[in-house]
C-alpha cells in the first residue's frame, strides 16, 4: 500500500471531483425556479429535464465502470469532466441552439442534460477503481465514504450560492461558473493523479516492497454470467434503485419543496435546502467507518448488512415524519436526518461490489449504480406528479417506503461469500 500521504492525496482529489458532480448536477433544480417562467416549461416539462440527465448517467455507469477498469482512473475522470463541464455550460444556451430547431426548448435542455449524465456516469465507478487499487479492504468503506461524502459539500453548497447568483446575475451564470470549475479540477486531476500507487511519481517503493506495473495492458473480461447468477449482485442492484429514487427526490425537488409547499422564500430556502447535504457529508465517512469496524468484527457480510439495513430503515421513519409534521423548521430536521441516515449507507453498499469482485470494481459498481439510477430516472417525474393527484404529504411518504424496502432487501445481500464460482476462475 502507498504512504498515508498519497492515499490522502488521492481521496482529497475525488472528494473535491465529487464536490463538483454534484454542484453541475443540483444547480439546475435552483435555477428551474428562474428558467420555467423565462422559457415557458411547466413543473412535469421540468421533470422531464431532470429525468434526461438521470436516464444518460444510469445508461452509462457499466461503460464508465468498464472504462475504468480497462484504462485507469487518471485518463478516465479527465475525460468525464471536460465533458461534462462542456455540457454543463451548454444548459445555459440549450433553449436557443440549433438543438431547439428540431427539438424544441424542452427537447434541447433534455438533450444537454442526457449527455451531461453520460460524462457524469464515469464518475463514481471510477471512484471505486480508485479506492480499490489504493486503499486496503478494511478501509475502502472508510474511503469510499470520503470520496462520495463530496456530495454534500456540493449540494449543500450550490443552492445558496446558485440562488445568490441567480437573483444578482441571472440564471444562465451559475452554469458558466460551474463548468470552468469542472474544467479547472481536471487539470488539476491529470497532473495530481496516478492510476495505481506504483505508477505515482511521488511513489517510493519500501526496500520490501516487489516491483509492480502501473497498469495492465489488458483487463480480464467482464464475467457477465457470474454476475447473473449471483443473487446478491440483484439484490444490491435492486436495493441501491430504491436508494437512487430518495436521493433524486432531494437533488431535484427539495429546494423548490421547500419555497413552493412549505413557503421559505428564494434565498432563505436556498440556505434550508442546503441542510440535507450538510447531513450526508458527515454521514458518508462515518458510515463507511462503521461498516469497516463490523465487518471486522462480524464478518464482511454483517458488517455491510448492519449498517445497510440501519441506515435505511431509519431514513424511512426520519422522512414519513418530516412529510407529515406541521412545522416547516421540524420537518427540515427530520428530512434532513432522513438524507443523512440514507447516505449513511454509502460505504456498505459501494465496499460490497470491492468485496464481490475487487478485480472487476469498477464494472459491477456501475452496474449497482445504474440500478440507483433506473431508480432515480423515475423520481423526479413521479414525485410531482403523485403531488399533484395526492399532496406532497403522499409523494415523500413513497419515498419513505421505498427506503424501507431497499433496507429489508439487505436481508438477500452477502458480499462476504464472493461470486458465484464459474469456470472463469473468479
Amino acid at each position: 500500500m502507498p504512504p498515508s500521504p498519497l492515499r490522502w492525496l488521492i481521496l482529497g482529489l475525488l472528494f473535491a471531483i465529487s464536490v463538483v458532480t454534484y454542484i453541475d448536477r443540483v444547480n439546475i433544480s435552483v435555477t428551474a425556479r428562474q428558467m420555467m417562467p423565462a422559457l415557458g416549461i411547466t413543473e412535469q416539462e421540468m421533470g422531464l429535464v431532470f429525468s434526461a440527465f438521470v436516464v444518460g448517467y444510469a445508461l452509462f455507469q457499466i461503460p464508465g465502470g468498464w472504462l475504468s477498469d480497462r484504462w485507469g482512473i487518471r485518463l478516465i475522470l479527465m475525460i468525464a469532466l471536460i465533458w461534462w463541464s462542456c455540457f454543463t455550460a451548454w444548459t445555459a444556451v440549450a433553449a436557443t441552439s440549433f438543438l431547439a430547431v428540431p427539438f424544441g426548448v424542452v427537447g434541447a435542455l433534455a438533450c444537454v442534460r442526457f449527455f451531461l449524465g453520460v460524462g457524469e456516469a464515469a464518475a463514481l465507478p471510477t471512484f471505486n477503481r480508485a479506492v480499490t487499487d489504493w486503499l486496503p479492504s478494511h478501509e475502502r468503506g472508510l474511503g469510499i465514504g470520503i470520496a462520495i461524502g463530496g456530495i454534500g459539500i456540493g449540494a449543500a453548497i450550490t443552492p445558496p450560492i446558485t440562488a445568490w447568483v441567480m437573483v444578482n446575475y441571472g440564471w444562465q451564470t451559475a452554469f458558466y461558473l460551474s463548468s470552468g470549475l469542472g474544467l479547472g479540477l481536471a487539470a488539476i486531476w491529470w497532473f495530481l493523479a496516478a492510476d495505481r500507487p506504483a505508477s505515482h511519481r511521488w511513489h517510493k517503493p519500501h526496500r520490501t516492497e516487489a516491483p509492480s506495473l502501473s497498469v495492465p495492458t489488458k483487463q480480464p473480461s467482464i464475467p457477465w454470467s457470474v454476475f447473473r447468477r449471483t443473487p446478491s449482485v440483484w439484490w444490491l442492484v435492486v436495493s441501491y434503485g430504491c436508494l437512487g429514487y430518495v436521493a433524486y427526490v432531494y437533488m431535484s425537488w427539495f429546494y423548490l419543496y421547500l419555497v413552493n409547499v412549505r413557503g421559505f422564500t428564494v434565498l432563505s430556502g436556498g440556505l434550508f435546502a442546503a441542510a440535507p447535504f450538510l447531513m450526508i457529508l458527515l454521514s458518508c465517512p462515518a458510515g463507511g467507518w462503521v461498516t469497516d469496524r463490523l465487518a471486522i468484527r462480524y464478518g464482511i457480510t454483517k458488517g455491510r448488512q448492519i449498517v445497510g439495513m440501519m441506515g435505511m430503515g431509519l431514513a424511512a421513519g426520519s422522512i414519513a415524519l418530516g412529510a407529515s409534521v406541521e412545522s416547516p423548521y421540524l420537518a427540515i430536521a427530520s428530512l434532513s436526518l432522513g438524507a443523512g441516515w440514507l447516505y449513511f449507507t454509502i460505504g456498505a453498499y459501494w465496499s460490497s461490489t470491492s468485496d464481490l469482485s475487487p478485480t472487476h470494481a469498477g464494472s459491477l459498481s456501475g452496474l449497482m449504480n445504474m440500478g440507483a439510477n433506473i431508480g432515480g430516472a423515475l423520481s423526479p417525474t413521479f414525485t410531482p406528479w403523485i403531488a399533484q393527484q395526492w399532496g406532497w404529504t403522499a409523494s415523500l411518504s413513497v419515498a419513505a417506503a421505498m427506503a424501507l424496502i431497499g433496507g429489508i432487501m439487505w436481508l438477500g445481500i452477502h458480499p462476504g461469500d464472493g461470486l458465484t464460482p464459474d469456470t472463469t476462475g473468479l
